[in-house]
């Protein structure tokens, strides 16, 4: 049964075939590699329906498919229906990628293949794997064609512009022009005389400037140009400029091949690229002293928020009440609004109820949303902007009586988080190592989750930022002392539960002695875990140790900020077990 998303397709099939084109890639970021891209650059959204925040498309004449990861299986099957578009899986043990799937399934054996992508929105070493995934019999023609799908998007919206303001030295803890002369360092110790930063938060952080043109996200759409003696942003009506003024620049030009979009890359003088990681990355994840601060003020402010809404929340559902999905998610985000130096949410809050929440990542609707019962457990990922840092959290409650899988899966998931949180490691080590922590609990009763353990977030910039990771997924990076990781194990029953428990941890110093340098990490968000659901049993006397002090420590700070009664409930939510 055809419907609009098959439509669409068929439209674009036409296309292809008025051009012999074999094969199109569609990439579900932007021409900045932007994990959330805005309206204008939801491709994949837009031709399939699909609307989780990593997915790519391959259309062929006979196919039509998305590559996307175990957080959206459940969305994706979902999503799909109807639209002719099949779902493959990727992150799981087998997995074929749309590089080999286009050379080994697709078209094997052919002489010659036109693959067509809007090399606006694709990496080069996206389109790099792609070519490198042929034998050398096949001739794979790459075909670039900015916003290729203009001619059937016919209502594609603009590029966004809102309004820019900027970051005081105060606020940033060091000037911009101190960032630029440290990047201006980095490309004279590597030979190189300018380098391209295609990275909004990259760029966002380096000029300390800030905008709401990507939706949760406070940053510029732009290109920033810094050489030896001049820096020059590309935003706004000179915007399309950059590729006027790239082919002028004299010298070695550095650029960050996973950050580069392909029709860029295609203007260059490939001679004088020199390629490699982006340093701003690193430098931007290892916080100053005045973005930790920031980002500890944003947390206290943040828990005060979040108490009041699981103060509300048991209070409406408890009396009967009725509350959905989406009246909590928009509760939520009005007390966060309330606090002092609120920039928004700083992601779409995922409020999910019982079966609901089996989906890691979750769309609450907001019509037709779920009820909220006096059972069960209903779990909240939500996270806040402040002009002083960036907030992420995810909470499971229990709403009334759980049965024994609920409090088990419950009390395994709290056990992984709290052991993460209390570990302490050599200088030097990667968050692939110490992500079995988490796991090791419910790997102990054959139990797992597909996403990553942790990721790196930014200070009143993205709530997802790397190089550093907590994943099962190979990365070197080392954890390093200002680092802030998400500490957020879960379990997903499809049609029965997800239970998820996240906080931030800043990574420290713990000292150092014979045997090295150690690190650890300090809780940085404020807001208590319910022992309601908790079977303690399970739990070492370490881990309630942990948990008892980490309540405790919940109440003392922020009882003294909260309304008389929230503070009296918080109380007893927070007795020692």
């Amino acid at each position: 049964m055809d419907n609009v998303y098959a439509e669409r397709i068929s439209a674009l099939r036409a296309r292809m075939a008025s051009k012999n084109w074999d094969a199109v890639v569609i990439s579900g970021s932007d021409p900045h590699g932007s994990e959330y891209p805005a309206p204008r650059w939801r491709q994949v959204e837009w031709l399939s329906g699909f609307t989780g925040e990593a997915g790519d498309l391959v259309i062929t004449a006979g196919h039509a498919g998305l590559w996307t990861d175990t957080r959206y299986f459940i969305q994706a099957r979902e999503q799909l229906i109807d639209t002719g578009v099949e779902l493959h899986k990727t992150r799981i043990p087998g997995q074929v990628l749309i590089p080999q799937w286009l050379a080994s399934e697709a078209f094997r054996g052919r002489n010659t293949v036109n693959i067509a992508v809007d090399g606006l929105c694709q990496s080069v070493e996206s389109v790099s794997d792609i070519e490198k995934a042929f034998d050398e019999e096949t001739e794979v023609r790459i075909v670039n064609v900015p916003d290729l799908l203009d001619c059937i998007w016919t209502d594609r919206p603009p590029v966004p512009e809102t309004p820019i303001f900027e970051l005081s030295d105060e606020d940033m803890g060091e000037s911009s022009d101190d960032r630029i002369e440290w990047l201006r360092a980095f490309l004279r110790d590597n030979g190189c005389d300018s380098m391209l930063v295609c990275a909004l938060d990259e760029i966002a952080w380096l000029l300390g400037v800030r905008a709401s043109d990507i939706e949760y996200n406070p940053l510029v759409i732009s290109y920033l140009l810094v050489t030896s003696d001049e820096v020059k942003w590309f935003v706004r009506d000179n915007y399309n400029d950059v590729f006027l003024t790239l082919n002028d620049v004299e010298g070695r030009m550095y650029v960050d091949s996973s950050q580069l979009n392909y029709h860029i890359y295609k203007m260059l003088d490939r001679g004088r690229l020199v390629c490699g990681p982006s340093p701003v990355q690193l430098r931007k994840a290892v916080k100053n002293p005045v973005e930790i601060a920031g980002m500890r003020q944003a947390h206290l402010l943040d828990g005060i928020a979040m108490e009041k809404f699981l103060f509300w929340l048991e209070a409406e559902v408890s009396s009967g009440r009725p509350v959905s999905e989406w009246d909590a998610a928009c509760r939520i985000g009005a007390y966060r609004a309330g606090m002092e130096g609120s920039m928004g949410d700083s992601f779409e809050t995922i409020s999910a109820y019982g079966g609901s929440a089996a989906l890691p990542h979750y769309v609450t609707p907001r019509v037709n949303s779920p009820m909220l019962r006096a059972e069960g457990l209903y779990l909240c990922d939500s996270g806040g902007q402040y002009v002083c840092g960036t907030t992420d959290i995810t909470r499971t409650v229990p709403l009334g009586p759980c049965s024994g899988l609920e409090k088990e899966d419950y009390t395994l998931v709290l056990k992984g988080h709290i052991d993460l949180a209390m570990a302490v490691f050599p200088k030097g080590t990667a968050g692939c190592q110490i992500d079995a922590l988490a796991r090791e609990p419910l790997w102990k009763h054959l139990r797992n989750f597909g996403h990553g353990t942790g990721h790196g977030v930014g200070c009143f910039l993205c709530v997802h930022e790397g190089p550093q990771d907590i994943r099962q997924n190979f990365n070197a990076q080392p954890l390093l002392p200002g680092m802030i990781c998400s500490d957020e194990p879960g379990i997903y029953r499809e049609g029965m539960h997800g239970v998820r428990h996240e906080n931030l941890l800043l990574c420290r110093e713990e000292g150092s002695n014979e045997f090295g340098e150690w690190l650890g990490f300090e809780p940085l968000t404020f807001c208590h875990f319910d022992t309601g659901a908790l079977l303690a049993e399970l739990l070492t006397g370490e881990e309630i140790e942990w948990l008892n002090a980490y309540n405790a420590r919940v109440y003392d700070t922020l009882s003294p900020l909260l309304p008389p009664e929230v503070a009296s409930w918080l109380s007893d939510k927070t007795k020692p077990i």
